[in-house]
């Protein structure tokens, strides 16, 4: 962890999300010239949203413990791995992590993009500020990512979108031309072995990620698999973290486990 901060260059991505102005700092404040103003919290990230945000779907303190404690053990650090290396490598310039949760994917991405700053979005303050801790040049901003974002038009030179909602109109807006986007989605033999109900994969999903990202056209893929020795506390924060904690389930066997996980990694231009 590292003391939070909000880079200038981030502030200067951003715009006032009631009247599009730029925003630009105040003390410990943003504020737009139209005069509205949205307080930096203490931990270091800014909350952009209205009085009325949808925010059920936030992730709870309880989720953002358990994503944290399991992130910590080390799981998925090939994902982790492999989104650095496909993000790495494209020109210096913002790097956007669309539904961040605590900033583990951006933190390493930004360990391979020494010249790029970050902008941790999500809907949840909660796992904010463990986003805005994670990496000295991440900063970090509350925002529903389905709602057009609070970001300027083609600032971002990278886009990643981890197990996240993926909004393609606002991917086209915000990446530059020369930019590229790593989207990661769970395939159906992720956790498997834990039961129904886990993940919910949709058969349809590739058909459905296409249809999002209309206009952007794939330049890499792969599907990473690997075998994960869990805990029985592993399997109840990899339970808890998941959008299974919403829902009245019977929980996995307790007890350690050995279990599968499987995502499909893919690069886009757009």
């Amino acid at each position: 962890m590292t003391d939070a901060t909000l880079p200038g260059a981030v502030v200067d991505a951003l715009v006032c999300p009631v009247c599009r102005q730029r925003l630009r700092r105040s003390g410990s404040s943003l504020r737009c010239l139209a005069g509205h103003t949205f307080d930096i919290a203490r931990q270091g990230y800014v909350n952009l949203l209205a009085g009325n945000a949808r925010t059920g779907t936030a992730d709870t303190a309880a989720m953002v413990a358990d994503r944290a404690a399991f992130l910590s053990g080390g799981h998925y650090a090939p994902l982790a791995e492999l989104v650095a290396e496909w993000a790495a490598g494209w020109a210096p310039g913002l790097v956007v992590d669309a539904g961040a949760g605590v900033g583990y994917y951006l933190g390493a991405v930004l360990d391979r993009r020494p010249d790029s700053v970050g902008l941790a979005l999500d809907l949840s303050p909660l796992a904010l500020r463990r986003a805005a801790r994670a990496h000295d040049r991440i900063g970090a901003a509350v925002w529903d990512v389905w709602q057009p974002w609070p970001v300027r038009d083609h600032a971002a030179a990278v886009l990643v979108n981890v197990f996240a909602p993926r909004n393609g109109a606002e991917f086209h807006r915000v990446l530059r031309p020369d930019g590229t986007l790593v989207v990661v989605t769970p395939t159906a033999a992720h956790l498997a072995e834990l039961g129904a109900g886990m993940l919910n994969v949709d058969p349809r999903k590739d058909e459905r990620l296409a249809a999002t990202l209309a206009g952007f056209e794939p330049v890499a893929r792969q599907r990473l698999e690997y075998p994960l020795a869990l805990s029985a506390e592993d399997v109840r924060r990899v339970v808890g973290m998941g959008p299974a904690a919403f829902h009245d389930r019977p929980p996995p066997e307790t007890g350690s486990r050995q279990v599968t996980a499987s995502f499909q990694v893919t690069a886009y231009r757009a």
